[in-house]
């Protein structure tokens, strides 16, 4: 954890980099949040992308208040099954930040995401710079997960994903594999899109058991039992910010 001082920031600021810098999330999905019509500046709302605003402008996200902390988290977790990784669900499903609200005070977000299902590591933070530096696809940080099915999973399946597929208009193409036993594997992906890999192995009819992420980056899931959180240290932070830093540049 460190510390920055709000008064020190850039002002005039985009309103998508404020949200970020203020937990919301990462700026991407800021300017999703932006869009849905769910921002107010000064009461008046905002649905258009470009606007700025300053320290003394007033920001709302569904109706409270968004101020930058001068408190950045990073966090590890285990995330459960059935826990989605969002700060909003109309449906009311759990979230992964259920899971803080006794703990941490400060508002975080999940930097990338894990579907409802999924199980294993997650990262949260508050700071939207280093969620948009581990997350974005130029970065290709790797991610490392354990899969289990419910029948054998040929070989062939993984050397095609390996080179590439095509599937219903999106390209998915895993980095490595290694195979445990015939209903476990091990895949490394680089970018890893939304629901990538149930879709890759619904698309060839095998139905999974398990998808568990152990590792992004340089961090390891180790044995974090799950539903539980630590906190990153500094030489955990800077090494995945120089791991995404040395990505960009290759």
């Amino acid at each position: 954890m460190s510390r920055t001082n709000y008064n020190t920031e850039a002002w005039p600021m985009r309103l998508q980099r404020f949200m970020a810098k203020a937990g919301v999330a990462s700026r991407r999905r800021c300017e999703q949040i932006i869009e849905e019509g769910r921002v107010r500046v000064n009461g008046v709302p905002v649905t258009r992308q470009g606007v700025t605003v300053t320290l003394e402008d007033v920001v709302t996200l569904d109706g409270k208040r968004l101020q930058i902390s001068a408190n950045l988290i990073y966090l590890a977790m285990n995330k459960p099954p059935q826990y989605l990784c969002s700060n909003h669900d109309p449906q009311g499903r759990p979230l992964v930040i259920d899971l803080l609200r006794d703990t941490v005070n400060e508002r975080v977000f999940t930097v990338g995401r894990l579907d409802y299902l999924s199980t294993g590591l997650i990262l949260l933070t508050n700071d939207g710079e280093f969620a948009r530096k581990i997350s974005h696809p130029s970065s290709r940080v790797e991610k490392e997960y354990l899969v289990e099915t419910r029948k054998p999973i040929p070989e062939e399946l993984l050397e095609r994903y390996q080179k590439g597929l095509q599937i219903e208009g999106e390209t998915y193409r895993l980095k490595s594999y290694r195979i445990k036993n015939a209903r476990r594997a091990q895949l490394v992906l680089e970018e890893g899109k939304n629901r990538e890999i149930r879709r890759v192995f619904s698309h060839f009819k095998i139905a999974l058991r398990r998808v568990h992420r152990v590792r992004i980056g340089n961090l390891w899931l180790s044995n974090l039992p799950p539903g539980m959180f630590r906190p990153l240290n500094r030489r955990e932070i800077n090494r995945l910010l120089a791991l995404a830093d040395q990505q960009e540049r290759e």
